[in-house]
């Protein structure tokens, strides 16, 4: 059973990580962090970064509602399309069982499920997986191959992943660690780690999806981990994971938390 402790950790994790990615995709990005509501919007064609969150602990119903009515109206002010991220386990019951009413009288419509998870599970032996070897992203060409991989996982158009990676100077290829699995050299999946308040937070884990179902997004992600750790010392990692994933990551270690419900502006 997991503590509110641990989704509290989960939605600080996304405003603490977020905020480095999309700073260093814009340095002028939206990035706030007012009463209930952290932005951080890059208003890229890259959806993932264009992100706002619900921060409050325990929020009511009537708080809930007032909450979805600023956090859509920060939408509608943006150029490009995003994500209203809410964290389940962070409002009370009341509010709970309105949320999607609310939602949808907010301008809001659900758009996927995550889970929120997080584990004390490193170092984790060094992975195998008999059809990959695995890269890191160091250059242009590789950090394109990632951005790629991301767009069909996610059913994006490739020139909207490649808006959120492309032209990444340091962070991409120093900071974080990204790595590709490589199938007789061609990218077939692909996983990320960096260092966020002591943990190593998972980020943009895909595999393109004619290659799904052999094992490639775990042995990815558990490459990530193991040289992130090695880096870092690290023994904690926390991730989101989407209903695709969410199967997997218990595996290595993860325990889920927070249910996350993901909303966009009404078409």
């Amino acid at each position: 059973m997991h503590s509110l402790a641990d989704s509290i950790e989960s939605m600080e994790q996304l405003a603490t990580v977020w905020r480095t990615v999309v700073l260093e995709r814009k340095p002028d990005a939206d990035v706030r962090d007012l009463p209930g509501v952290a932005v951080r919007w890059a208003d890229c064609r890259f959806a993932f970064w264009n992100c706002v969150t619900l921060t409050e602990v325990g929020a009511d119903a009537v708080l809930l509602k007032q909450r979805l009515h600023e956090a859509a109206e920060i939408m509608q002010e943006k150029e490009h399309p995003g994500f209203l991220w809410v964290f389940e386990d962070l409002v009370d019951e009341d509010a709970r069982a309105v949320l999607d009413t609310a939602a949808g009288q907010a301008g809001l419509e659900h758009a996927f499920p995550g889970t929120g998870m997080a584990g004390d599970l490193l170092p984790i032996p060094e992975p195998f997986h008999p059809e990959l070897t695995f890269v890191r992203v160091t250059s242009d060409e590789q950090l394109q191959a990632y951005a790629d991989i991301n767009s069909r996982a996610y059913g994006f158009a490739l020139e909207d992943g490649r808006d959120g990676l492309a032209g990444s100077s340091t962070l991409w290829k120093e900071r974080i660690h990204a790595y590709l699995g490589m199938r007789d050299d061609m990218p077939v999946t692909c996983a990320a780690v960096v260092e966020a308040e002591g943990r190593l937070f998972v980020l943009l884990v895909a595999t393109d999806p004619q290659w799904e179902r052999r094992g490639y997004g775990e042995a990815v992600t558990r490459k990530a981990l193991y040289e992130g750790a090695r880096a870092t010392g690290l023994t904690r990692a926390t991730l989101h994971a989407t209903v695709a994933g969410a199967p997997v990551y218990p595996r290595i270690g993860f325990r889920p938390n927070s249910p996350l419900h993901f909303y966009t502006l009404k078409g």
